[in-house]
């Protein structure tokens, strides 16, 4: 049997936790303990300490991301604190397997494999459908209109953009898709969405209902969000630093929201068997 060692994580990693239990491996959990399905299952082994649960196997699963602030662990189920410095002494020799690990953390740990599953193409790809359902989510909340007939923009037009256009023209929203590149409009055409160039951007602004931001770079900037209609839903899905200047928006009173890590809100379970998938070929391609 297999053993797995589990450090921290959120919804998505406990869900994870249940499901490799299923497939038959042998777990070993740490920072997990206020998650009531792990603390209740006795066939999960939780450990005490950090030296305990890295010990146990050759396989350690962290949090996706690994961390919020680049300092901590993300430990939402935990009353402990563990610092990214102090995990990382302990993974020399084993396969390490978290999200968004900063490069530094390549270079100070020489002797293992450190895996980043959200550089993986095929959890990428996957994401962006709950990704794209939580934005549309937040956009039904927060406006006083239905999305069918609404303006919507979608700023960028890579993998997320893409998916979230097809779902938003499938429930009837005008959309628009910004772009910067020329070559571009041409796809966005011929997927029946209107393309908006970045240097166009101005002249369409105000004419949006909903606007959803892809890009993690500053576009709506002080200037551009004067030009916003005053009842716009803003909605960030970017990662820092965004694609909104929050404190230029602030002081417009204008409805912004930034939704980091989508699919760990508003669909855990599918993440978590998105993320299973992933680990499992990232296992298959090591051995």
């Amino acid at each position: 049997m297999t053993k797995i060692s589990i450090i921290g994580g959120d919804l998505r990693i406990v869900k994870l936790a249940e499901m490799l239990l299923s497939d038959g491996f042998e777990l070993y959990t740490y920072g997990l303990e206020l998650a009531d399905s792990i603390e209740k299952n006795e066939a999960i082994i939780k450990c005490q300490t950090i030296e305990e649960v890295v010990e146990k196997s050759s396989i350690i699963i962290s949090s996706i991301p690994l961390s919020s602030n680049e300092e901590k662990v993300n430990m939402p189920f935990s009353e402990q604190e563990l610092t990214v410095e102090e995990l990382i002494k302990h993974i020399e020799g084993k396969i390490f397997i978290a999200g968004r690990i900063k490069e530094e953390i390549y270079n100070k740990v020489t002797n293992a494999k450190i895996i980043d599953v959200l550089k993986r193409e095929e959890l990428t790809v996957l994401n962006t459908i709950s990704t794209a359902e939580g934005a549309i989510q937040i956009a039904m909340e927060e406006t006083t209109k239905t999305l069918h007939g609404s303006n919507i923009l979608i700023m960028g037009f890579g993998r997320v953009s893409k998916i979230l256009s097809n779902m938003l023209k499938g429930i009837g929203a005008n959309v628009y898709c910004e772009t910067t590149k020329v070559v571009n409009c041409s796809w966005i055409k011929a997927y029946g969405y209107k393309p908006v160039l970045l240097s166009e951007l101005k002249d369409c602004l105000g004419k949006f209902d909903v606007i959803i931001n892809t890009v993690p770079h500053i576009i709506l900037d002080d200037t551009n969000l004067d030009l916003v209609k005053k009842d716009c839903v803003i909605i960030d899905i970017a990662s820092a630093p965004g694609g909104v200047d929050k404190h230029a928006a602030k002081e417009r009173n204008l409805k912004f929201i930034w939704a980091l890590s989508l699919p760990g809100k508003v669909a855990p379970i599918t993440s978590a068997e998105f993320i299973k998938e992933t680990i499992y070929n990232v296992l298959k391609e090591i051995k």
